[in-house]
C-alpha cells in the first residue's frame, strides 16, 4: 500500500488515477480547487488546493504530510488550457498557464523531495504532455508550459544525487476527457485567423473524442508505482500518437515537422 498525493483528482485523468489507485489498495490524498467535485471513496482523502496560490500549496501539502506521516508518491496532474493565436496572448494569460502547469507543480516537487529524501525513498510522476514535443496549434502557452515542465523534470533527473527517489515524465497524447470544456477560448483576434482557429479546434475536439479513455493513463501510473525501475519518460496514447509520431519526428528536420503538424491539423 502506497500513500499518494495527487493533484487534479476531480475529473478526467486525475479522477481515473484516483479510482484505480484506491481499487488497488493505495491511500490517496486528492486535490481540487472545489472540494465538492472530489469523489467520496474509502481510502481517498479530499483536500482543497489552488495551484495559483503558493500559500495554499504550502499549507495543503504540509498539513496532509503531517496527517499521512509520509508520502510514497507525488503525482502532478492538475492543469488547464488556453486556446487562441499566440500573437495575441497577454502576459497575464501566459503567466497564469505557467503558474498552474509549472510553478505550482515545481513548488510541490520541492516540498515532496525534501520529505522523500529524508525518508530515503519516493516517486514523483509529472504528467506533462506530448504537446511539449509536438505542439498543438493555437495552444502556445500550454505547449510552452508543458515543455518547461518536461525540461525541469529532466534537469532533476540529471542532478538528483539520491537514486532512491525516482522522477518520471509521463506524457499523454490525446486522451478522451472533458479537458476541452475547461479550456479558455480567446476572442477578439484578427479576422485572418478565424478559419485556421476554427479548423484547428474542430480537429482537436475530434481527436479528443476518438482518443483512448483516461483509464489507459491510470493503468500506466499504477504500473509505474508498482515497478522498481520506472523509465524517466513515458508516452501514453493511441498507437500513432503514442509511438509512431514521436519516433518519426525525432529524425525529421524542423521544417518537415512544422509541415507535418500543419497537415495533421488541416492548416
Amino acid at each position: 500500500m502506497k500513500r499518494v498525493f495527487l493533484t487534479g483528482a476531480s475529473s478526467g485523468i486525475g479522477l481515473a488515477i484516483a479510482k484505480l489507485l484506491v481499487a488497488q489498495g493505495h491511500e490517496v490524498w486528492g486535490t481540487s480547487r472545489n472540494l465538492e467535485r472530489l469523489p467520496k471513496m474509502p481510502q481517498f482523502h479530499p483536500l482543497r488546493l489552488d495551484l495559483s496560490d503558493p500559500r495554499s500549496i504550502d499549507e495543503a501539502f504540509n498539513a496532509k504530510l503531517a496527517e499521512a506521516g509520509h508520502f510514497d508518491v507525488l503525482i502532478n496532474n492538475a492543469g488547464s488550457g488556453h486556446f487562441g493565436p499566440a500573437e495575441n496572448l497577454s502576459t497575464e494569460t501566459i503567466s497564469n498557464q505557467f503558474q498552474l502547469l509549472v510553478f505550482g507543480h515545481i513548488q510541490l516537487m520541492q516540498l515532496a523531495l525534501a520529505a522523500m529524501r529524508g525518508q530515503g525513498h519516493g516517486l514523483i510522476i509529472n504528467i506533462t504532455s506530448l504537446a511539449s514535443r509536438l505542439p498543438v496549434p493555437f495552444m502556445a502557452a500550454y505547449n510552452a508550459a508543458k515543455a518547461a515542465m518536461a525540461a525541469f523534470t529532466m534537469s532533476l533527473q540529471l542532478e538528483l544525487p539520491d537514486a532512491r527517489v525516482r522522477i518520471v515524465d509521463l506524457q499523454p497524447a490525446d486522451i478522451c476527457t472533458n479537458f476541452n470544456h475547461a479550456v479558455t477560448r480567446a476572442s477578439g483576434y484578427d479576422a485572418s485567423y478565424e478559419r485556421r482557429v476554427a479548423k484547428t479546434w474542430d480537429a482537436v475536439d475530434r481527436n479528443l473524442k476518438n482518443a483512448p479513455k483516461p483509464e489507459l493513463v491510470a493503468a500506466r501510473v499504477c504500473q509505474l508505482i508498482a515497478g522498481e525501475a520506472p523509465p524517466p519518460r513515458l508516452t501514453v496514447g493511441d498507437f500513432f500518437q503514442g509511438r509512431v509520431a514521436p519516433f518519426i519526428f525525432r529524425f525529421l528536420p524542423q521544417r518537415v515537422r512544422i509541415w507535418g503538424l500543419k497537415k495533421y491539423y488541416g492548416l
